[in-house]
């Protein structure tokens, strides 16, 4: 008996005993589990369908909902949480608050609105050293002189964008400044500015954020278009801290 007649009864035994036929099928059922296993892993092309359905579905659902309730209850824990921790944490607790607070979103602001805020701001937070005390209608520190001025950034003629800078100074504290970029599509038929207000986004930050920095986060953040009315103005404000008297 050759080998080759030797192999094809052996061949000829197993096919008729089942094996062969066992042998296939177990392997037949691997690959389809390996075949199921990459189209439905990480990866896979029913993974990529079915994840897609989702997110279509879902997406709009979570963009349009309602968490002014669950801001409340997260709001309790951190207060829960804070209460009786230093006041840089404090700190840090109300500047969350203030930027997850539910707002109406402004489309549009004017310049001199967001100069008025910002006029507001200083006559709060001013610095009052070395100011002299006004005794002519009542006791109240003289003003400083504040104003603001827009700086058209050169247009160049193959930039699909215009930029400029929005400048708000304070003569007296240099600490009340403020620089804000602007930019805009030259092609873009709506009236307005992009406002671009640049900030770290940590946890650290929002102990050391001030609520005007607070509020331009907010505009950033709303896509709200800055509307230039006016490309300049200069002013005088009155800090709100009362002097203590003193006739000697």
């Amino acid at each position: 008996m050759t080998l080759e007649n030797s192999i094809k009864d052996v061949i000829a035994a197993k096919l008729a005993d089942g094996v062969v036929e066992t042998l296939i099928s177990e392997q037949l059922e691997k690959g389809i589990k390996n075949a199921l296993d990459s189209m439905f892993g990480s990866y896979g092309d029913v993974t990529k369908i079915i994840e897609k359905q989702v997110k279509s579905v879902m997406i709009p659902y979570l963009e349009n909902y309602d968490y002014s309730d669950y801001i409340v209850k997260l709001d309790n824990v951190l207060v829960e949480v804070l209460k009786n921790s230093s006041l840089e944490n404090k700190k840090i607790l109300g500047n969350f608050k203030s930027l997850i607070e539910p707002q109406d979103e402004l489309k549009t602001i004017k310049v001199s609105e967001l100069y008025e805020k910002w006029m507001k701001y200083v006559a709060e937070n001013v610095k009052t050293d070395d100011l002299e005390i006004n005794y002519d209608e009542g006791v109240s520190y003289e003003p400083v002189e504040v104003s603001y001025n827009i700086d058209y950034n050169e247009d160049k003629s193959w930039s699909s964008f215009e930029y400029a800078v929005l400048n708000f100074e304070c003569e007296h504290d240099e600490e009340m400044n403020f620089t804000i970029r602007l930019s805009r599509w030259k092609k873009d038929k709506k009236e307005g500015w992009d406002i671009g207000f640049d900030q770290e986004h940590t946890l650290k930050s929002l102990r050391h954020l001030n609520d005007f920095e607070i509020y331009l986060m907010k505009l950033t953040q709303n896509y709200t278009k800055l509307i230039i009315d006016e490309d300049g103005s200069s002013d005088e404000v009155i800090p709100d801290k009362e002097p203590e008297a003193s006739y000697n």
